[in-house]
């Protein structure tokens, strides 16, 4: 099947990725564009994973303020280099990110992060709450690890869903930054100020 150059600016313009990729994952999928749109976050993922032990020591602190001047965010993210740090794709990525920090509240970075009397208070708690549910105490321990899940994925901001778009995390979010930009990427450091918290 020919791949027509229509296909192919729909899909870059949904992407971001480089024309060859792009025509070669729409071959692949028989001109299916969400398939290939798949194909493509999937092979970023993995270029992402390998860039992953690259030195990040550049970057920027980005931020946001908003509009009723009650909330505010500084996040710092690293790149390899102050060329990428220039980037406009980089620059909206750090934007992004202290929008949604200042939106979802993360209290960690990542779950190594969270303080472990912390967990373990988390876990005694749905013990209790299982027990009170009446669950057998055989699946219990199978059931706190599974809600221990959602408390990572409420308290820890690598593994938020993303506000602008809840169908991935912010951990594949910046995975795809990083597959479209061609260097490692990682979050550092955030603070979140609000009036009245």
């Amino acid at each position: 099947m020919t791949v027509s150059t229509e296909l192919i600016k729909e899909l870059r313009a949904l992407t971001g990725a480089g024309m060859m990729d792009v025509k070669k994952a729409l071959d692949e999928t028989g001109g299916d564009v969400d398939k290939a749109a798949a194909l493509l976050r999937e092979r970023g993922i993995a270029k992402a994973s390998k860039k992953a032990d690259r030195a990040a020591r550049e970057g920027l602190i980005g931020s946001y303020v908003h509009h009723n001047g009650k909330i505010a965010v500084l996040v710092e993210v690293n790149c390899e280099t102050d060329f990428v740090a220039r980037n406009e794709g980089f620059q909206e990525l750090a934007k992004n990110l202290a929008i949604h920090i200042a939106m979802a509240n993360p209290q960690y970075l990542r779950r190594e992060d969270v303080p472990e009397d912390a967990v373990e208070a988390e876990r005694a708690a749905l013990r209790a709450q299982a027990r009170e549910e009446g669950k057998p105490e055989a699946i219990i321990e199978k059931m706190v690890e599974g809600r221990l899940g959602k408390f990572f994925a409420e308290t820890c901001l690598l593994e938020q869903p993303y506000v602008k778009d809840d169908k991935k995390t912010i951990d594949q979010l910046v995975k795809e930054s990083i597959a479209k930009i061609g260097e490692n990427i990682q979050v550092g450091r955030f603070s979140r100020i609000a009036i009245g918290e």
